[in-house]
């Protein structure tokens, strides 16, 4: 079995060497430089200006030594960023200088592993909100931003913190309120939300469990929303739906490694809630150390409803390396103890899609503030429920953003 799941990896190997050496016109490189001649690209340039009131501008110059630079400049949700860029960078084994559209990336270059890898080396990129969270997208030498959220904007250089390029880039800024000066705000904090109360909290195990009935991870948030919505939500905060068939990974898992992405759909472990294994699996991770370490939360939809909302129930650890199972004196994942930071971690990187509409904390009656989880593991709490409702008026702007993100590599 193991030899024909080999074979047949190697020929999808095959078949993807093949494809990377003699790309299709489609898909020949991942970033396309524009053909218009400088007279038009002006003037579409100037066709394309966002509808509304100019609110801020500013020049900043950012050097090929430098990852990121902080713009200084505070975006709200729903305004317009028009960023244009112009300049040289030049790395040592590249042949030619390049400009913020970066280069584009070929086989060899497969395995670098970049701050936003669906974009070339030096291409000029940004991120709006918390370093920690935001997720980079591709601006090279211009870009309509749509921010789906309120925040810092920061821009950077697509480029890893030992290999950088000399020369530089002049960025220009311009943002635009929202057409009749109407700021959308999102994600506000509420004291309370209907329906969630100690009479919900009675119908949900404190604790999700593995196939035998052990105890193990803490539910630790809860979501209110359609699954599309719920979807869409992880999908635009930059989580990856994890993989479920074994068989499967092992082949996905060979051509992810040739195609330098990181591996984040490496299945998790089944858990139970309501009876059912998760019914999603969602993972975060830095790119490579996914085997070791990774952001993860497991996800159950509840057999009722909230108001007449969908409920999904969710526990949510950070892997931060291994540890011996006590069960079996096996190997398994080690996961933070303090796992409240992994709560605040879900949702900060949900707010950052614009479709989180209000954000609650709920403690609920003798709540669970410490305890070991099904391999043996000890974790600690302060006992909070997070609640997030969803809302699909934001998806305006993340679906937007989403498209403009495609539309650009």
């Amino acid at each position: 079995m193991v030899d024909w799941m080999m074979k047949k990896a190697a020929v999808f190997v095959a078949i993807f060497i093949a494809s990377a050496a003699f790309p299709s016109s489609a898909h020949s490189q991942l970033v396309r430089e524009s053909t218009a001649p400088p007279e038009q690209q002006q003037n579409s340039a100037k066709a394309q200006t966002p509808a509304g009131k100019e609110r801020a501008s500013q020049e900043v110059q950012l050097t090929g030594e430098e990852s990121w630079i902080d713009t200084g400049i505070d975006v709200q949700a729903g305004e317009h960023v028009l960023i244009t860029a112009t300049g040289k960078l030049r790395y040592a084994d590249a042949k030619d200088d390049n400009g913020p559209d970066g280069l584009a990336r070929g086989f060899r270059d497969l395995l670098r592993v970049l701050p936003f890898n669906e974009a070339g080396r030096g291409a000029l990129i940004g991120r709006i909100g918390d370093k920690d969270t935001a997720q980079p997208f591709l601006i090279g030498a211009r870009r309509d931003v749509l921010s789906p959220i309120a925040g810092r904007l920061s821009v950077g250089i697509n480029q890893t913190n030992d290999d950088t390029g000399t020369g530089n880039y002049v960025v220009r800024i311009e943002v635009y309120s929202p057409e009749g000066g109407t700021v959308r705000v999102v994600a506000k904090q509420v004291s309370s939300l209907p329906g969630i109360d100690n009479g919900l909290f009675s119908k949900i195990p404190r604790r999700v469990g593995n196939k035998q009935g052990n105890p193990g991870d803490m539910v630790n948030f809860l979501i209110l929303g359609s699954e599309a919505t719920m979807q869409r939500a992880f999908n635009s905060a930059g989580w990856v739906k994890v993989d479920a068939d074994v068989k499967g990974t092992v082949l996905h898992g060979l051509l992810e490694s040739i195609s330098k992405e990181s591996y984040l759909t490496m299945p998790m472990s089944q858990l139970y809630l309501f009876g059912r294994p998760q019914d999603y699996g969602w993972a975060h991770a830095e790119p490579i150390s996914v085997v070791r370490t990774r952001n993860h939360l497991r996800i159950w939809k509840a057999p009722f409803q909230v108001n007449g909302e969908t409920l999904w129930v969710g526990a949510a650890t950070h892997d931060i390396g291994f540890e011996r199972d006590e069960r079996n004196n096996g190997v398994t994942h080690k996961i933070d103890p303090d796992i409240d930071l992994e709560r605040d971690y879900v949702e900060k990187t949900l707010m950052s899609t614009g479709l989180v509409a209000e954000i609650s904390h709920f403690l609920p009656d003798n709540p669970l503030k410490e305890a070991k989880t099904a391999t043996g593991g000890t974790f600690h709490s302060n006992g909070q429920v997070l609640i997030l409702k969803l809302t699909d008026t934001g998806k305006d702007l993340s679906a937007d953003f989403a498209l403009n993100q495609f539309n650009q590599h």
